[in-house]
């Protein structure tokens, strides 16, 4: 027998809404835009991370409940599949039992590659999904993470990211799916599906996505994170918002986080044409906007940081952010905290907050946490870090995988003609996981997958040869280059191995502090070079000396400066972060049990002098430069193969349509190697004339196939008027009549076109 109407499960969501809200006091309906995170342990939990009702009613006494919880898997340092289960129904019940109205809270995670928890599955970084062009596979991975963080009391993913990565000193690239609007854009719709599914939540199997940084946080000024982003509304529109709108329309996304940079001046978190006039009334979205961790705060200043500068204070910042639309604080009660005062004052009306309030009631209603709101330890601990789920980990990070040279074939090894490896380098023995990583059941690293794969039948000699840092978790705030006269002295132990070894594979790259958020002054990971960190590169020359073959595997979150490795490397993988399975999925792949198939999703530039290097460039962006070459040392979308594919010439369906009509490419695709492999078909669109200035190029559409020895296959991709479209001279959204060049091939360079007429 329910008390009120609100609590009548038979009710519409709209209708338990609106009776909640009647009911709720100005107390209550602030206590839903705030959270509580790192505060949890001194307001919620004992110091073991067990729920204490004794705090709790001491904070919470009051009534008014709370809105959100952030990452109770890190209670403690770290919470148990079961544990955290526990701990969610524990905090849950006093909620919904000790608060007057009986509200539940959320509970959010960072979700990034697999929930940021323990014993997670965690599976390849964002920037190596994108090398996958593979969306249903991404698909598949988020719906596993759904369920892995559902199962433990998790209702709210702040992921997935799709930002359009525009500078690779920026630390943040790993975050990301590449370079590319379109591609993050459909790798963005299927990580939502995965995460939300129908948006019913009836099996308590999904959780709410959230799409960050709204907006334009991928191209930061001089690379530094949260910097200015200084782009036109046409630019914004067509590069760093289009991601956004195409996941909101076809994934559904019920949740966007507002970013920390400014554009034209506003912080996104004050900028209410941003997150009113265009999310909220010109793309109708009806979900809410988060903010970044402290990013309310930073209105002002935050101490120790920076600030905007838009605000004197906590309070004027709160002011600012709820005229702009963000609907709760996160991670801390801060600024929220005077909306009460605010409302009193007449500063706020008590109805804007109502207006703030109801879609995160909604939500809840949603997610069905007003009717079911316990999860089932038992569940947790069968499912989390499962052996299914270890299989797709697996899957990932083959896919993963891209082979960027292979001079002479040398890859695949064959190990029964190997005596000796040598298996070498800094990322050769190490966990490589990358940022926002929680800590998986199964880790595997480089050199562990090895000698698993060859056995006692080849002797594997290993050594580390240098440092990139020292330490070099993502957790450690400082960063400490090695002794350049230690590295050199271990550099010539590893050459003495190296010269008896027939192979030397050689693990390189970056690690989880060259290439990371940078949060704060004293915790960087934005960079003014881009290659490879301490000696490296000497251990490379020192290695190419001794006249072995060298294969080497590229690691980390943002593409490098590999001239010299690719120089003197027969065979080069980029491997990004492969995630718990790296060492199975690399060996697998040095001696032929998978064949590579990866592609870049973001250019590989010459140096830092030659950026931006992004392939999508406007025609008068590329002239040249004095000494050097203008072009990229490997472009968007290359990846070989073990096999090799012959494209036919593309024929379109129709050559000439109407403004408002579609047609197909197609193109005939065959493997004429004899390994079956797998081929990612490109379609880049170009308008030949425009009003404005359109880029040479433009991804448009993919399809990742595989083809057996022989196999041939009519690859068909649909263009329609929205991927001919572009924002016009009067910055309205149409397809202008003319021609349009449609270019087909494996990658951004090597192209087929045709011509399609548009009247």
């Amino acid at each position: 027998m329910t008390k009120h109407p609100y609590q009548d499960a038979a009710l519409s969501v709209s209708d338990r809404v609106a009776d909640l809200l009647g009911r709720m006091t100005l107390e209550e309906k602030a206590a839903q835009m705030t959270c509580i995170w790192q505060k949890k342990g001194e307001m919620l939990l004992d110091d073991q991370g067990a729920f204490n009702l004794e705090k709790a009613r001491a904070h919470f006494g009051h009534g008014h409940g709370l809105g959100q919880v952030g990452r109770p898997s890190d209670a403690a340092g770290g919470r148990s599949p079961r544990q955290t289960a526990e701990l969610t129904n524990a905090i849950q019940r006093f909620f919904i039992t000790e608060s007057r109205l009986g509200i539940p809270v959320v509970f959010h995670e960072e979700c990034l590659h697999g929930q940021a928890a323990p014993e997670a599955t965690s599976f390849s970084q964002p920037i190596g999904l994108g090398a996958t062009f593979d969306p249903d596979l991404v698909e598949r991975l988020f719906t596993m993470t759904a369920l892995e963080a559902r199962v433990r009391g998790t209702h709210h993913a702040l992921t997935p990211v799709v930002d359009v990565a525009r500078d690779p000193r920026w630390g943040r690239v790993e975050e990301t799916y590449g370079e590319d609007s379109y591609l993050v854009a459909q790798l963005g719709i299927a990580a939502v599906r995965g995460f939300q599914g129908d948006c019913t939540f009836r099996d308590k199997s999904r959780v709410i996505a959230t799409l960050k940084h709204f907006a334009a946080h991928g191209q930061p000024e001089s690379g530094n994170n949260c910097a200015p982003v200084n782009v036109s509304e046409r630019l914004l529109r067509e590069t760093f918002l289009a991601p956004f709108r195409e996941a909101i329309d076809r994934g559904n996304a019920l949740s966007v986080m507002a970013s920390y940079n400014e554009i034209d001046g506003v912080p996104s978190h004050a900028n209410r044409w941003l997150l009113r006039d265009v999310l909220r009334q010109e793309w109708g979205f009806g979900g809410i906007v988060v903010s970044d961790y402290y990013a309310i705060r930073e209105l002002a200043e935050r101490p120790e940081l920076y600030g905007h500068h838009v605000a004197r204070d906590g309070k004027e910042a709160a002011l600012l952010a709820v005229r702009a639309g963000v609907n709760i604080e996160l991670p801390e009660p801060d600024c929220y905290r005077h909306l009460v005062e605010l409302v009193q004052e007449g500063a706020l009306a008590e109805s804007e907050l109502d207006e703030l309030v109801a879609p995160l009631l909604a939500q809840k209603f949603q997610l069905g946490l007003f009717d079911d709101p316990y999860v089932d330890p038992d569940q947790a601990e069968r499912i989390i870090g499962c052996d299914d789920h270890r299989v797709l980990a697996l899957e990932a990070a083959r896919r993963t995988i891209t082979l960027l040279k292979n001079g002479g074939n040398l890859a695949p090894l064959d190990a029964g003609e190997l005596r000796t490896l040598a298996v070498i380098g800094p990322n050769s023995d190490r966990e490589l996981l990358g940022g926002y990583s929680g800590r998986p059941k199964h880790v595997s690293t480089v050199l562990e997958g090895i000698r698993q794969r060859v056995g006692p039948g080849v002797e594997v000699l290993h050594h580390e040869g240098c440092k990139i840092t020292i330490g070099g978790s993502w957790g450690q705030d400082e960063v400490v280059p090695n002794n350049p006269d230690d590295d050199r002295q271990t550099i010539s132990q590893a050459i003495e191995l190296a010269s008896r070894a027939d192979v030397v594979g050689l693990a390189l790259g970056g690690n989880e502090q060259t290439c990371r958020e940078a949060w704060m002054g004293n915790h960087l990971g934005d960079r003014t070079s881009l290659e490879l960190v301490g000696l490296q590169n000497e251990l490379i020359d020192a290695v190419a000396a001794t006249g072995k073959p060298i294969v080497a595997l590229v690691f980390g979150g943002r593409p490098l400066a590999l001239g010299n490795l690719l120089q003197k490397a027969a065979t080069v993988f980029q491997c990004w972060y492969l995630g718990q399975e790296t060492g199975v999925a690399v060996a697998e792949t040095l001696f032929g049990d998978n064949n590579p198939g990866g592609k870049l999703p973001i250019t590989m530039p010459r140096s830092v002098g030659h950026l931006p290097a992004f392939y999508n460039h406007k025609p008068s962006a590329r002239r040249g430069y004095l000494f050097d070459d203008v072009t990229p040392l490997l472009p968007f979308g290359h990846g070989l193969s073990y096999t090799s594919f012959r494209f036919d010439p593309p024929q379109l369906e129709k050559a000439t349509i109407g403004r408002t009509e579609s047609t197909r490419v197609l193109v005939n695709v065959t493997n004429v190697g004899d390994r079956t492999g797998d081929e990612v078909v490109q379609m880049y669109i170009r308008d030949v004339v425009c009003s404005v200035t359109r880029p040479v190029k433009e991804l448009k559409g993919f399809q990742r196939v595989t083809l057996k020895p022989g196999q041939s296959r009519t690859v068909a991709l649909e263009i329609t008027p929205g991927r001919l479209a572009c924002w016009n001279i009067d910055k309205q959204f149409v397809v202008e009549p003319g021609e349009f060049r449609i270019m087909i091939g494996p990658n951004s360079v090597d192209l087929q076109s045709a011509t399609l007429t548009v009247r």
